[in-house]
């Protein structure tokens, strides 16, 4: 060989180039799963979703939008307990998505757990007042507690913003 440093200096160029594409180019196992994640969950396959979900989070533990929308996931299959635990792990790392307070505020009243449901979702109305969804789902929660008066001005509140739900509670005369 003639230039052994020429040669050397192509190699390590060579070797960073291709080093750079894996970490920045190349899609990540993480991302991966991820997606195929984002796939069964549209298609409606939840309990896979939520495998992959999970096989994000083993190489990615703090990967929010995995906990969040396993925490959906496990809402969808009747699995409370594990919404709420990875909602909480989502509210953690983000305390400020009104989103993961929506829908653990939503697996609470599921349980019967109104009082934390209420909590959540006045969370959620006071970091975004705009999700109607917040007031509908409140005056749910209310409701059950025998809050009439507070459930029905969610509700009222709820349809003012354009919620159909809360059209169809206040026009089968939930509130008087």
């Amino acid at each position: 060989m003639r230039h052994p440093l020429l040669f050397l200096a192509f190699l390590i160029t060579a070797h960073l180039s291709a080093q750079y594409l894996v970490d920045n180019v190349a899609p990540k196992p993480a991302d991966e799963f991820y997606r195929a994640g984002e796939k069964a969950q549209r298609s409606g396959d939840h309990r896979t979703a939520v495998v992959l979900y999970g096989q994000v989070l083993e190489l990615e533990a703090e990967h929010i939008n995995a906990l969040l929308q396993r925490g959906f996931c496990h809402s969808m299959l009747k699995e409370y307990e594990m919404a709420i635990t990875d909602l909480t792990a989502a509210i953690a790392l983000k305390p400020e998505n009104a989103w993961a307070y929506t829908s653990r505020g939503s697996a609470f009243a599921k349980l019967g757990q109104h009082d934390k449901a209420i909590a959540d979702f006045d969370r959620v109305i006071a970091l975004d007042p705009k999700i109607e969804e917040a007031y509908n789902n409140r005056g749910w929660s209310r409701k059950a507690l025998g809050d009439t008066d507070g459930a029905c001005a969610d509700w009222r509140t709820s349809q003012r913003m354009g919620n159909a739900e809360a059209r169809i509670i206040l026009k089968n005369n939930h509130c008087k």
